[in-house]
């Protein structure tokens, strides 16, 4: 790199091969505390006048950005950056990064152990042993070789999934209207041409697509009625997917037998969400891909990328959220070429 610069990490931790790179390409670390607010990222930038930051835990937003006019580049931890503004980035000339399928494998692990846990109900039985009671007397479990999972989205974090789930006797269906046929047929997946249909036709329903403005509270009161009565949800993806309202009365009504959630409409959930109250949610907080080898992964992927464009290289497209700019001359990244 021609000049040193600082790298804002908003979180407190950061995997240590992650964080010798970016020590070793002369960048200064800056770690905020979990979770940061406005105020707290605004003191960052004006203290530390970053040229990247490492997005981990809580919103990026316009507020921040226009506390940092040195800031080229957001490097998301991870692939889904919908606690980005993008549409400030972009305005601002700020290039954001992904990491697609750094943490995949740890997903699927995550999202297979919910759906096991919440069908198996692990949780309840566990409850009621450490209560003194002896819940076998009246119970009737259910076999999961032989259900059908229908899958949300069939990228990286669903096809894991689905080769995990075949192992189990699982049959497996998903809709992803971008997917080539070749990816369902090489998984041995069925192809789903409309949600509707894997809804209908599905005991077991996973969340693996994108939070977009299309994608908003895809499980709602209308959605949940097409699912077969007795149906489970498993949501590792993102809480804006899911009406936790919704989903509470279809829970309460006897519609859904259970759901195991990952992630939710507000992290962390508000004191006394009434959903994980309910005896037949499992859930875990947004710890899917929290693992050390993901975190390894996801952690050079995400310094990496920043690393290298502020050196003037180029990073692959299906990394950069916002390329538009890059095109049309407006980043403020300065490189010798544009990536097309």
């Amino acid at each position: 790199m021609t000049e040193n610069g600082t790298i804002v990490v908003t979180g407190p931790y950061l995997d240590d091969a992650a964080s010798t790179l970016m020590t070793q390409a002369g960048l200064t670390v800056a770690h905020t505390p979990a979770y940061p607010t406005d105020e707290v990222l605004v003191k960052f930038m004006v203290d530390h006048a970053p040229k990247g930051v490492i997005s981990r835990m809580g919103q990026f937003g316009p507020v921040a950005m226009d506390a940092a006019p040195n800031l080229q580049v957001i490097s998301k931890h991870g692939a889904g950056v919908d606690n980005i503004d993008i549409a400030a980035a972009s305005e601002r000339g700020i290039l954001v990064l992904r990491a697609p399928g750094a943490n995949a494998l740890s997903v699927a692990e995550h999202t297979l152990a919910l759906m096991l846990a919440t069908i198996k109900q692990i949780v309840p039985l566990d409850c009621g042993l450490r209560a003194n009671r002896w819940d076998k007397p009246g119970f009737l479990g259910r076999e999961i070789a032989g259900m059908c999972l229908g899958l949300v989205g069939f990228g990286a974090i669903a096809r894991h999934t689905a080769r995990l789930a075949r192992g189990f006797g699982l049959n497996v269906s998903a809709y992803d209207p971008l997917a080539s046929d070749d990816l369902f047929v090489g998984a041995g997946v069925t192809r789903c041409h409309s949600l509707q249909n894997l809804f209908e036709t599905s005991d077991i329903i996973s969340l693996h697509c994108p939070l977009l403005p299309a994608t908003r509270y895809l499980i709602n009161a209308e959605t949940i009625a097409q699912m077969k009565p007795g149906s489970y949800l498993v949501n590792t993806a993102r809480g804006g997917l899911v009406n936790e309202a919704d989903l509470l009365a279809a829970l309460q009504g006897g519609h859904i037998a259970g759901a195991g959630l990952d992630t939710f409409e507000t992290e962390p959930p508000v004191a006394g969400n009434a959903l994980l109250q309910h005896p037949a949610i499992v859930a875990t907080p947004h710890v899917a891909g929290v693992t050390a080898a993901a975190g390894q992964r996801v952690g050079i992927a995400a310094v990496s990328g920043v690393i290298t464009l502020l050196s003037g290289g180029d990073v692959t497209p299906d990394r950069i959220v916002n390329p538009e700019i890059l095109k049309n001359g407006t980043a403020r990244l300065h490189r010798s070429t544009a990536a097309e």
